[in-house]
């Protein structure tokens, strides 16, 4: 049984498009992308969907008076698409409580920093100041909390001397493009599950920061700590 799957995307939707080409195009991935929702008109997204062949569909957050009635409507886009997990990728607007319970176990997120440090925005700007060493991203769950779900896997990416916030932002989107693929992957091959009382993948309980990996001649290599 194919595993389908719907994007909320924002923005150029560049984790998108990873996602269309190492999963949805992919024939060896039991996974179809069955629809893109945004909120912004002009967003790149809609444009690499429609390439795709996938449904489009904006909801301009513009239009609505408040946050309920937005998502009343994005819920309604959502559940007619009929998915089984909702990928939030660049999506930029915070979901109510309500919104995240009403898809909830099965909605992930890919969030630039190295879970549970620097949740939030102007992730790669507070990592330079901190004077961290390493950075990376994470693929979490989501819940209520904003940045605070089960955290799934993450990509370990080196600070480099001279780094400014644009230059360790691209080397950590790089990354991204091959996690958060990969997560998808093992919830389609039924690897990974994404149960109310936590995941599990291959059968186990993962630890705070999930199974953990670095880039290594262009994919993904596993870390010892995994």
């Amino acid at each position: 049984m194919s595993l389908t799957f719907a994007v909320l995307a924002s923005g150029r939707g560049s984790n998108l498009e990873a996602l269309v080409e190492g999963v949805h195009r992919r024939p060896d991935v039991a996974a179809e992308l069955v629809g893109v929702v945004s909120d912004r008109p002009g967003a790149q997204a809609l444009a690499i969907a429609r390439a795709a062949g996938v449904s489009a569909a904006c909801i301009d957050r513009k239009r609505f008076e408040d946050r309920d009635a937005f998502e009343a409507v994005l819920a309604a886009t959502l559940e007619g698409l009929g998915a089984d997990l909702l990928v939030l990728a660049g999506f930029m607007r915070v979901l109510s409580a309500a919104f995240v319970r009403r898809f909830a176990p099965a909605v992930i997120n890919i969030h630039p920093s190295l879970l549970p440090d620097f949740p939030g925005l102007d992730t790669h700007a507070r990592v330079l100041a901190r004077g961290d060493a390493e950075s990376g991203a994470s693929v979490h769950q989501v819940t209520p909390e904003v940045d605070g779900g089960p955290v799934l896997a993450q990509v370990v990416v080196p600070v480099h001397a001279g780094d400014d916030p644009e230059r360790l932002a691209a080397r950590v989107l790089a990354a991204e493009h091959r996690l958060y693929p990969e997560v998808v992957r093992w919830i389609a091959a039924g690897r990974l599950v994404l149960g109310d009382d936590g995941p599990r993948l291959d059968g186990r309980t993962l630890p705070l920061r999930g199974r953990r990996f670095r880039v290594s001649d262009d994919a993904l290599e596993p870390l010892c700590a995994s």
